[in-house]
């Protein structure tokens, strides 16, 4: 017997219309890639989305159908996200931090037919043009009259011209939910990126997770900053999850220094702010020396890598701000788990409860986890047996597109490539890479513990740990250490600093101070290119 319930698709274009509908009047803020501050609404979000997707239905593209954004987070690209989909072609987000090679491999790979593109941008495009042929239209998102005379692009038109002729009204078109929606490459994988095919099902379900209290907590009473890229795993998902509940956006633009976002915060009364740590570090370093506060802002989820306990005290203890941990991947859409405490730990004294948010949280309805040894066979949730981390659920992906690295998955679950332990109570925590972690003498060194002391230390702005090749323990750990500007530590000093917080054989052989650690297209530290860095460093003797 089936239930006598109505059936209704689970698509993209509902979100938009329901903005429009029932949060027409909240605020969309950007700052341009002019530098000016832009202002309008949901309903103006819903009536040029409609338009967009009229000027695709005009250039005959078929369902699914790639239109790629190479674009910071701003109104025109929000408006990309539902026209695209809405009207049942793919959007695709690349990420323009990237090498040139590479994101014109990903556009061939992906096969994309319009190139919408911040004028940021325009050397960009105009180094790859020439190597994507199935690109046939050029868009720059910006007004007619900042439209470059002589770009060298072929099909170049500005986005206001490109739109502004279309219809206001526009019907959206029903299919099937499991279709294809957007589509975003990771770079976390070996070999050329592979994409994970999001679909409408997928992106819904993941949307109303998100804005679940004990997730994101998102409400039509938030004034949400999503720090993290557009081009970045969809933004986490807050763009469809702030449309699911009306809040008002913020959008950073390019001005992502630590003064520039600090500022925004402010003068647009944002209580909820997203993004991974190398960002909120340089707003820290912005704020102390300035003594600055926040008026307004109360809770920010931190993600993407990481969080480093001494940033979760910065934020609670100096500024008042709690600090959600989260992870995920791209290939999860990308939420996997948020930390929030529950019921009985609240009356906790205070350093049980930071025992508890140092860890990356809880899975959410949605995301199955489970750790596994040698063999498979699956780990105890005892918050101390390390294993690697599995996942599936609905809006974990099954293959990657086009079949790239064949199945992926294992008996159904989907291997993430890190190493994590889970407690009693659900709570995994990351304790590594499986491609990061160190093991001397038989035992397990976890790189991110010894990464998270380094930057405790008051003299250190970043660190990495890496482990080296070692005669006898087979392995030992090194940090390499950026120091703050104008900061004095040695060697001896920060080794001394580990003595009492970890144990005696996990504290490293040795220190080396670098002027940056390299980082990733999304953020994160780039450990291969620090071990080429460091190819001709040889342990101290001891």
């Amino acid at each position: 017997m089936l239930g006598l319930m109505q059936s209704q698709p689970l698509l993209i274009s509902s979100l938009i219309d329901f903005a429009e509908r029932h949060h027409g009047d909240a605020e969309i803020v950007s700052r341009r890639v002019e530098g000016d501050i832009h202002r309008y609404r949901w309903r103006d979000v819903a009536v040029r989305a409609r338009q967009v997707a009229h000027a695709l239905d005009g250039m005959n593209l078929l369902f699914s159908d790639r239109v790629a954004t190479l674009a910071w987070n701003g109104y025109r690209h929000l408006e990309l996200y539902f026209g695209v989909s809405g009207s049942g072609r793919v959007l695709h987000t690349i990420n323009p931090r990237l090498h040139p090679d590479q994101i014109a491999w990903i556009a061939n790979h992906a096969e994309d037919q319009v190139l919408c593109f911040d004028m940021t941008f325009l050397p960009l495009v105009q180094a790859v043009h020439a190597r994507c042929p199935t690109i046939r239209q050029f868009v720059a998102l910006c007004d007619p009259d900042k439209l470059p005379a002589d770009s060298g692009i072929p099909n170049l038109v500005s986005y206001e011209a490109w739109i502004g002729g279309q219809p206001a009204a526009y019907e959206w078109p029903s299919f099937d939910e499991n279709s294809a929606s957007s589509m975003c490459y990771t770079s976390g994988t070996t070999g050329n990126p592979k994409a994970a095919l999001y679909s409408h099902r997928s992106t819904i379900l993941h949307a109303y997770a998100a804005a679940l209290p004990d997730v994101m907590c998102l409400s039509a009473r938030d004034a949400v900053l999503p720090v993290v890229p557009m081009f970045h795993v969809n933004a986490w998902g807050i763009p469809y999850s702030a449309a699911l509940v009306g809040a008002k956006l913020v959008f950073p633009g390019p001005a992502m220094d630590g003064k520039s976002i600090y500022e925004l915060i402010e003068a647009e009364k944002v209580n909820y702010a997203a993004g991974v740590p190398t960002v909120w570090q340089m707003m820290l370093g912005h704020m102390k020396p300035n003594n600055l506060r926040f008026s307004t802002l109360k809770r920010t989820v931190i993600g993407g890598s990481a969080c480093p306990p001494a940033m979760i005290h910065a934020f609670r203890d100096d500024y008042g701000v709690e600090v959600l941990h989260a992870w995920g991947m791209t290939e999860m859409s990308p939420l996997g788990t948020l930390c929030t405490l529950k019921n009985k730990h609240l009356s906790l004294p205070a350093e049980e409860q930071m025992k508890i948010r140092l860890k990356q949280g809880r899975a959410i309805f949605g995301v199955d986890l489970k750790i596994v040894g040698e063999g498979g066979r699956d780990l105890p949730w005892d918050g101390k047996t390390p294993g690697d981390l599995y996942v599936k659920g609905p809006w974990t992906v099954r293959e990657y597109f086009k079949g790239e690295g064949g199945d992926p998955l294992v008996d159904g679950w989907f291997p993430t490539g890190d190493v994590a332990t889970i407690d009693a109570d659900g709570y995994m925590q990351i304790t590594d890479r499986s491609k990061d972690v160190i093991k001397s003498g038989g035992e397990w060194i976890s790189t991110i513990d010894v990464e998270n002391v380094a930057v405790a230390h008051p003299a250190v702005a970043m660190a990495a740990c890496i482990g080296m090749k070692h005669p006898k323990w087979d392995e030992r750990p090194i940090v390499a250490v950026v120091k703050k500007p104008g900061a004095q530590l040695t060697r001896d000093e920060l080794l001394a600093f580990y003595e009492g917080k970890v144990a005696k054989w996990q504290i490293p052989d040795d220190v080396v101070f670098v002027d940056a650690i390299p980082l990733g297209a999304t953020g994160k530290m780039l450990k291969t290119r620090l071990r080429e860095m460091l190819k001709d460093y040889h342990l101290p003797a001891n």
